[in-house]
C-alpha cells in the first residue's frame, strides 16, 4: 500500500502539474506547426520582449509574521490525528502536544488551558464549559468532515474560529458504501461469519448482482456525487434526493420528496449532516415506503436513523439488509463499550442477519487522513501566522495578501468585534495617526472580523494600537502580527 508521505508528495505533484496546465491554444489551430512542437505554452522565443520582462521579475518573499503579546504558540492534538499535520505545526515552531486518544471533560478542561489551538477529530466535545477554561485559543480544527462536536455559536462570540475538512474524505467514503453495497446483495459478511464457524452454506437465494439495480442517494453533496458516478460506472441507475436543486453527474436524476426515493431505490443510502431536519428522517414512514426487500445503508450521522424502525423493518423482512457505520451514541475510546449501556437497541441490533455495523470508519484510510491533515494543518497555519480565515465554518471569512520581506515596519490587525453600527469609524479613528495599506472587514449574523495591514509603526505604536483596540466596548478578540 502507498504510504502517506507518498501520498502527501503525489497530491502536491498533481496540484503543481495541474497550475502548470498551458491554456493555450492547441496545435490543431497553429498552422504549419506539429503536435509535439507545440505542445503546452509558447517558447519565449516567440515573445523576446515578455520573456525578458518575466525573467526580471520577482516575486518578493513572504514575510514570517509573529504574534504582539504572545509567547510560543501551543497547540494541542487529540485523537491520533494524522502525523501529516503534526510535522507541519512542527514545522512551524509551534509547540505540539501530542496524544493518540480523546480525554475526558475535566482532563480536557485542564489540558486546554494554555492552549492557542486545538486539534481534534470526532469523539471530542468541545462545549462551552470547556472553551471556558481556555485563556489563550483562537482556533479550533476538526480533523474531519463534521463539526457537531464544536458548539460553534459559542466559539464564535469569543472570537474562536472552527476549520474542518470537507471534502478530503469524499472518495474514501464513496468506496466504503459501493464495498457495502456489493456486500449485502451478496450477504457476504453473513456467509463469512458462518464459515469462521465452520458452517458451509453455499446458498444463491436473496442473492444479487448490482448491475441493473437503482441505487438512492439522499443527499448529493462531495460524497453523493462522487458515489453517483462510481455506481452508474458498475452499471446501477441512480436517482437523488437534496433539498437544494442541483445538477446531476451522468445519468442521475433530482426527484422531488424523499419518499418517492424510497418507493425507486433497490438500495438507499444517506449523506446528509446531523440537523434538527435531518433527525430521524429514515423512520418507519420512510422504510415502509421502500421497496420490500430493499437495503438501507447509513455513513453519514448516527441521529439521522431511527434504529429501533430499523430494526423492526428488518424483523419483519421489509428490508433484506442493511449497513450502519455511524450510531446515536459512539464510544469515546477504541475498546469493548459498544453496547446496552450506551444504546438500549445494541442487543436486538446485533442479532440481525444481513446486517453490517462498522465502528465510524468511513473516512478511515491512509489517504484521507493524510489529506485532512495536510488541509486542516494549512488551514491552521494561515489563521496563526496570517489572520486568514477562509474556508472557516462560524466565522467571518476574511483573507489578505501576505506581507513581504520588503513591507518593513508593517503590523497586522486582526479584530474580531460585536457587529454593530459604529465599529469601522472608532476603528479608524485609531488607525487614524498611521497609514492603512489595506484593509478589509466582512461579518457573519453578530460577528464581524477586521482585518488591516498597517505601515510605518514601531513597537511603541504597536503597543498602542494594541491596548486603545482592547478598550473598545465592542472587541471580542484583538490579535496584533508584526
Amino acid at each position: 500500500m502507498t504510504s502517506p508521505k507518498y501520498i502527501n508528495s503525489e497530491l502536491s505533484n498533481q496540484f503543481q502539474n495541474a497550475v502548470k496546465m498551458s491554456t493555450s491554444p492547441s496545435a490543431s489551430f497553429m498552422p504549419g506547426g506539429s503536435p509535439s512542437q507545440f505542445a503546452g505554452s509558447p517558447p519565449s522565443s516567440y515573445f523576446p520582449a515578455a520573456a525578458s520582462r518575466r525573467a526580471s521579475m520577482k516575486t518578493p518573499a513572504p514575510k514570517l509574521l509573529k504574534p504582539f503579546a504572545t509567547e510560543d504558540i501551543k497547540i494541542l492534538l487529540l485523537e491520533n490525528v494524522n502525523q501529516a499535520a503534526v510535522e507541519m505545526l512542527q514545522s512551524q515552531g509551534y509547540q505540539v502536544e501530542f496524544h493518540k486518544t480523546s480525554l475526558n471533560e475535566d482532563e480536557l478542561i485542564e489540558k486546554i488551558r494554555d492552549v492557542h489551538a486545538i486539534g481534534i477529530r470526532s469523539k471530542t466535545k468541545l462545549t462551552a464549559r470547556v472553551m471556558a477554561e481556555a485563556r489563550n485559543l483562537v482556533v479550533i480544527g476538526c480533523f474531519c468532515i463534521g463539526v457537531n462536536q464544536v458548539d460553534l455559536e459559542w466559539a464564535a462570540k469569543h472570537g474562536i474560529a472552527v476549520f474542518n475538512s470537507p471534502f478530503s474524505n469524499s472518495r474514501s467514503v464513496a468506496e466504503l458504501v459501493i464495498g457495502e453495497i456489493i456486500a449485502l446483495a451478496r450477504q457476504f459478511t453473513d456467509r463469512s461469519n458462518e464459515l469462521h464457524q465452520g458452517i458451509w452454506n453455499k446458498v444463491s437465494a436473496g442473492c444479487w448482482e448490482i448491475r441493473g439495480k437503482t441505487l438512492g442517494i439522499v443527499g448529493y453533496g462531495h460524497i453523493g456525487a462522487q458515489l453517483s458516478v462510481l455506481a452508474e460506472s458498475m452499471g446501477m441507475s441512480v436517482v437523488y434526493y437534496d433539498v437544494l436543486p442541483i445538477m446531476s453527474l451522468g445519468m442521475a436524476k433530482q426527484v422531488n420528496t424523499l419518499d418517492e426515493l424510497c418507493r425507486e431505490a433497490d438500495f438507499v443510502t444517506l449523506h446528509v449532516p446531523a440537523l434538527p431536519e435531518t433527525e430521524n428522517m429514515i423512520s418507519a414512514p420512510q422504510l415502509a415506503a421502500m421497496k420490500n426487500g430493499s437495503y438501507l445503508i447509513n455513513c453519514s450521522r448516527g441521529t439521522v436513523v431511527d434504529i429501533p424502525a430499523l430494526i423492526d423493518a428488518m424483523k419483519t423482512g421489509k428490508l433484506a439488509g442493511a449497513s450502519l457505520d455511524v450510531y446515536p451514541n459512539e464510544p469515546a475510546k477504541n475498546g469493548p463499550y459498544f453496547d446496552t449501556a450506551l444504546n438500549a437497541w445494541f442487543e436486538p441490533l446485533s442479532k440481525l442477519k444481513n446486517l453490517i455495523l462498522t465502528p465510524h470508519i468511513g473516512g478511515s484510510t491512509e489517504e484521507a487522513q493524510s489529506a485532512i491533515g495536510v488541509e486542516v494543518g494549512q488551514a491552521l497555519i494561515k489563521y496563526i501566522n496570517e489572520g486568514s480565515t477562509i474556508g472557516a465554518v462560524n466565522f467571518p471569512e476574511v483573507s489578505l495578501r501576505s506581507l513581504t520581506l520588503e513591507d518593513e515596519n508593517h503590523v497586522r490587525v486582526l479584530y474580531v468585534h460585536s457587529n454593530v453600527p459604529g465599529v469601522l469609524r472608532t476603528v479608524n479613528e485609531i488607525f487614524a495617526e498611521h497609514n492603512i495599506d489595506k484593509q478589509f472587514s466582512e461579518s457573519r449574523g453578530d460577528i464581524a472580523y477586521l482585518m488591516a495591514d498597517i505601515s510605518g509603526v514601531n513597537a511603541e505604536d504597536i503597543r498602542e494600537l494594541y491596548d486603545k483596540l482592547e478598550r473598545t466596548p465592542f472587541k471580542i478578540l484583538t490579535r496584533l502580527l508584526y
